[in-house]
């Protein structure tokens, strides 16, 4: 599957939208991807990175794989991001 988001295309983020509401299977979010340098970007200390939820444990939170498995960095390699990490919901794209 080929990735949603392309290079230049820029994204609406609700940084709200998990207050009140919970995560779904399927929501595209925004997280921090903390563990930045063991994923081999020793040269970003924070790195932005954006997913879609595939699963949700019981104990609130999130896999969240890429649109591209083959090419994406994701849940499969480090693990699974607590709700309270998630920055928002993307709700938008634009080319």
């Amino acid at each position: 599957m080929l990735p949603l988001l392309q290079p230049g295309e820029e994204i609406l983020l609700d940084s709200n939208a998990y207050r009140e509401i919970v995560p779904q299977v399927g929501d595209i979010v925004v997280t921090t991807h903390r563990d930045a340098l063991r994923a081999g970007f020793a040269h970003r200390r924070e790195l932005i990175i954006i997913k879609r939820i595939t699963a949700i444990n019981e104990d609130g939170s999130c896999f969240l794989a890429g649109d591209n498995p083959d090419e994406s960095t994701d849940s499969r390699h480090w693990g699974t991001v607590k709700v309270k990490d998630i920055l928002g919901k993307v709700t938008s794209r634009f080319a």
